[in-house]
């Protein structure tokens, strides 16, 4: 009997020449994990189809999963056409499909859904879409569609004060340890007012990172809306979106903005904070 293979961990060991002024060492490094993940989603009457694939860090993938549907409005929410969508996730299950090989199967999930999915999967999200570990909204049909962004219940609490905005990053960084073994990879932390850090996630990818945190909220059957989101790289267009989608109250990150960035959260009522550490924060919405 063949034994299944090993799910992959978040970094693998690698040997290194490191070349310096004063000569040549050999030593054991560390890689960030980068894999390929594809999700699956199916529902009563309807069998699983191919949703996404994208590059990850192997680990929390279920969560990955259910982030990346609620993110893009198929489950829950307030869809882009302005409909509320009660779809909710049944199940997630890493695939067995008898045509992957066994190495296929610990890269494939498939999450089946309580009832139809709360936008149009199929035009939206085709049987081909694919993405980077960098980009978050690749596969979308048009620049139309890019902009036409799930609209998630907008967070009614307290967001942290400057003052607790500028401690975010290091309360992160604390929490960063794939980053310490290996400096390859992104983290989002979902944060209350006060700065308590409620889920941390590491990623090759920054959006997986969010997927994640988000994706580790709607499993545990809590709210996706959180008072404060914190990255730990640039506020680019498509983490701005996931905030959005997810209700944030507030999204602190420690780069820059874009312009884009920038006019979504002003037109979402999200509070956007760049450039941040313990010494600034730059508001800029």
């Amino acid at each position: 009997m063949s034994l299944r293979p090993r799910r992959p961990g978040p970094t693998v060991r690698t040997r290194v020449r490191e070349l310096r002024p004063d000569g040549e060492r050999r030593r054991e490094d560390r890689l960030a994990t980068e894999e390929p993940m594809e999700i699956r989603v199916a529902w009563p009457g309807a069998p699983a189809r191919r949703a996404w694939v994208t590059m990850r860090t192997p680990g929390h993938d279920f969560e990955l999963a259910a982030g990346w549907l609620r993110h893009e409005g198929v489950t829950g929410g307030v869809g882009t056409a302005g409909t509320t969508g009660a779809t909710g996730v049944a199940s997630v299950a890493y695939c067995t499909d008898e045509t992957l090989t066994p190495e296929q199967d610990l890269n494939v999930v498939t999450v089946t859904l309580d009832g139809p999915p709360a936008v149009d999967l199929g035009h939206r999200h085709g049987g081909h879409a694919s993405g980077s570990s960098a980009c978050g909204v690749c596969g979308k049909d048009s620049v139309a569609a890019v902009l036409d962004v799930p609209r998630g219940e907008r967070w009614a609490g307290a967001v942290p004060s400057d003052d607790v905005v500028r401690t975010l990053p290091d309360r992160l960084r604390d929490h960063q340890q794939v980053f310490a073994r290996t400096g390859g990879v992104h983290a989002a932390a979902a944060a209350d007012a006060d700065g308590t850090l409620l889920v941390v996630r590491e990623d090759v990818g920054r959006h997986n990172a969010v997927d994640k945190v988000t994706g580790a909220r709607v499993l545990a059957g809590e709210p996706p809306a959180v008072a404060c989101l914190v990255v730990s790289g640039r506020a680019g267009f498509e983490l701005v979106q996931k905030a959005v989608a997810a209700g944030t109250g507030s999204l602190v990150a420690v780069g820059a903005p874009t312009s884009l960035s920038v006019r979504l959260a002003e037109e979402a009522g999200l509070v956007l904070y760049g450039f941040t550490s313990a010494s600034r924060c730059v508001r800029y919405a």
